[in-house]
């Protein structure tokens, strides 16, 4: 229903799914940002490790 909607509203001339678009990336990139943060943090973690042995 809502990409329904969406795609009736972007034939009127209407910014609503870009806007939907956006926060559906918006709400993607987070998950990945936090892996990312994570493994940088692992990976420094065990070089530091690795350099004191």
């Amino acid at each position: 229903m809502c990409k329904a909607t969406a795609e009736s509203g972007q034939a009127a001339g209407s910014t609503e799914a870009a806007g939907l678009n956006s926060g559906i990336l918006y709400l993607m990139a987070f998950p990945y940002l936090i892996m990312a943060a994570v493994g940088i943090a692992w990976y420094r973690s065990q070089k530091k490790k690795s350099a004191t042995l």
